[in-house]
């Protein structure tokens, strides 16, 4: 269902896993981005999907804000747990954006210890050089 040349996965790639701890299971033909063994991202691309985009859990008080965007809807499976799609293919793609929702989707399921770490790293910016 997925290609390691496709578009956005590189950068995706580079997102997820500067994460600590993360790591990359290929699981349903995709990747998806763990902490542990719990589930913060996947890469949405394939047969019934429209484009390129990442599946992750927003957190509680930035959900309603992302739904009225047009750039995220509720995906098939995962929309009614809460989670979103944030489409590539529909405007350019701000990573640092992206980095945000993804970091949020991580807080929400990592273990004490990795959100501590993360935290401890550039004032909790891992993206940050």
């Amino acid at each position: 269902m997925y290609s390691d040349d496709d578009p956005y996965l590189a950068e995706l790639r580079e997102v997820c896993l500067a994460l600590p701890e993360s790591v990359e299971v290929e699981a349903w033909g995709r990747p998806t981005f763990r902490a542990g063994k719990k589930i913060f991202a996947m890469f949405a691309s394939g047969p019934g999907d429209d484009g390129f985009g990442v599946i992750f859990k927003p957190e509680a008080d930035e959900a309603p804000a992302l739904r009225d965007d047009p750039r995220f809807f509720a995906p098939p499976y995962w929309g009614p747990s809460g989670w979103l799609e944030l489409h590539f293919d529909s405007a350019p793609v701000e990573w640092d954006e992206v980095a945000e929702l993804v970091e949020g989707s991580y807080r929400q399921v990592a273990l004490k210890r990795m959100v501590k770490a993360l935290d401890a790293d550039s004032d909790g910016d891992p993206f940050q050089q």
